[in-house]
């Protein structure tokens, strides 16, 4: 289904897209409004931010309802980015701002609403094994228990395996606050962990998060 171009969101077919060869340009474009920017805009990072999103909320039915909105913010506050060739950072922080308030938003009850895998957004072609889907929502349904920064910081390093700048780039805190998420989040993932089979086997053999301790 297309959409109207200005609530933020793509279209298909509207308009030829632009040639755009960095993201400097590709913000130029946006700026200027010029015809098929919003388009290729989410050429470039449309399956991006939904890996990112998919990291921070895991299988969630409104999955797409919050990629949707992380472009409609990124647009509207386009303005704000002062270094248009870092746009993917930025897009990564308005997905972090976009997710951490779909969390905070669910205070009552369990936000993670796991869904038939058949219903799964298409995040990556690989599909993955049994074991390693059980382990993910196990894994999810750990995190569900951290308090948002942390669970948020937890997915980006150890799920998405940013680097710690990155991590703390994208979240809007020092590099020492992170590490110090990170560290309290680690712990009590493992604490937690440790209680489900699965994870439990991948935690003894170290085959997940042993190797990449904030400290």
């Amino acid at each position: 289904m297309a959409h109207d171009s200005t609530d933020g969101a793509p279209h298909s077919g509207a308009f030829p897209r632009p040639v755009l060869a960095d993201d400097a340009s590709l913000v130029a474009a946006l700026w200027a409004q010029s015809p098929g920017a919003i388009e290729a805009l989410h050429d470039r990072y449309g399956e991006f931010v939904q890996r990112i999103l998919c990291r921070m909320l895991g299988a969630d039915r409104e999955l797409m309802d919050v990629h949707h909105d992380v472009f409609v913010r990124a647009l509207g506050s386009l303005r704000e980015l002062r270094n248009p060739s870092a746009l993917k950072s930025w897009l990564t922080s308005v997905a972090v701002f976009t997710a951490r308030t779909c969390i905070q938003r669910r205070t009552r009850g369990r936000w993670l609403r796991l869904v038939p895998e058949e219903e799964l957004p298409e995040v990556e072609a690989a599909i993955p094994s049994g074991e390693v889907n059980e382990a993910l929502r196990a894994t999810y349904a750990v995190l569900e228990t951290l308090p948002a920064d942390e669970r948020i910081a937890f997915a980006l390093r150890f799920v998405e395996g940013m680097e710690l700048t990155d991590v703390a780039a994208a979240c809007g805190v020092s590099l020492a606050t992170i590490k110090r998420r990170l560290s309290r989040a680690e712990d009590r993932f493992v604490e937690m962990a440790r209680s489900h089979p699965v994870l439990s086997e991948w935690l003894e053999g170290g085959t997940r998060w042993g190797g990449t301790s904030p400290r």
